[in-house]
């Protein structure tokens, strides 16, 4: 039997669900370390379903952060568990945190493809600078209301790192919706969808997991590239890594081939990149030399 279908089912009701994982115990920082250790080593499903079953909890708390977005909680709740499933999976106990401490961008980076991908509204920001725009939509649609409006796009689009253009797309695209994202909703005076959408500013302790997020990107790249080539790495490292990049002549003269060759290596080395790292959530190569 796999992890997956040892777990509680996520069923349609929500309190019969909540009951059962409030069942497990939350592990103490030693047992959690003990068992992570086991599970790096064995890839045991036993002991993998100990360390998910005591964190579900945690996923549900964070997929409540999300239940403004229109979609069923449970199948927010069901999104995430994949996420806490795959940050298993790559979770390294000896690195000194606690497990959910690491887990919870693997969750939260699963919700949000279930979002972008299910949500009407989201599915028209398909770029990560759309995306980023989307996250921002109360500022983009207040600005319908600005005087100097062009003005306000652009102070707007320095501080979010984008094109004025970009901000004017997004703000077509709000205004073609059926959907009032101002309109008051039922939950109490004067709550509005706006104000169910998660506060993605970033506070200290998303500092804290960016970084984390960082050094877990820096080892998949790391891991990545030892399947390379001495060669493709090196072209890899030298020409794509290097805040100084060597011109693709520079290295077919260190490597005695010609610059299109050069260029075909690169080429390969970044396929197999990719590949490589198309299971990491979130993570999006935009290497690549003109």
């Amino acid at each position: 039997m796999t992890m997956e279908e040892k777990l509680p089912v996520v069923s349609d009701n929500l309190g019969h669900y909540l009951a059962q994982i409030n069942r497990y115990p939350i592990l103490s920082p030693e047992e959690e370390f003990v068992l992570a250790a086991r599970y790096k080593e064995t890839e045991d499903v036993e002991i993998a379903h100990r360390l998910i079953t005591a964190n579900l909890r945690f996923v549900v708390k964070v997929a409540l952060e999300y239940k403004g977005y229109g979609l069923k909680l449970l199948d927010i709740i069901q999104e995430g568990n994949i996420g806490l499933m795959v940050a298993l999976k790559k979770f390294d106990p000896h690195k000194g945190y606690r497990f959910i401490s690491y887990a919870i961008w693997w969750i939260r980076a699963y919700i949000q493809n279930f979002i972008i991908k299910s949500w009407s509204l989201v599915k028209m920001g398909t770029t990560q600078i759309q995306k980023k725009l989307f996250y921002k939509m109360g500022k983009i649609k207040g600005l319908a209301h600005e005087e100097h409006q062009e003005e306000k796009i652009e102070e707007l689009a320095q501080e979010l790192n984008v094109r004025g253009s970009d901000i004017e797309e997004m703000q077509k695209r709000f205004a073609g919706r059926d959907l009032s994202l101002d309109a008051k909703l039922d939950l109490d005076q004067g709550t509005t969808f706006l104000d169910l959408l998660p506060d993605l500013s970033p506070d200290q302790e998303n500092l804290l997991g960016e970084r984390e997020e960082d050094e877990v990107l820096k080892d998949e790249v790391e891991a990545a590239l030892g399947d390379l080539s001495e060669r493709e790495r090196f072209i890899v490292r030298h020409r794509i890594m290097a805040d100084d990049p060597l011109t693709l002549q520079e290295l077919g003269d260190q490597f005695d081939i010609s610059r299109e060759r050069i260029r075909q290596i690169e080429g390969e080395a970044l396929r197999k990149l990719k590949v490589k790292l198309a299971g990491a959530a979130g993570t999006e190569l935009t290497w690549g030399m003109a």
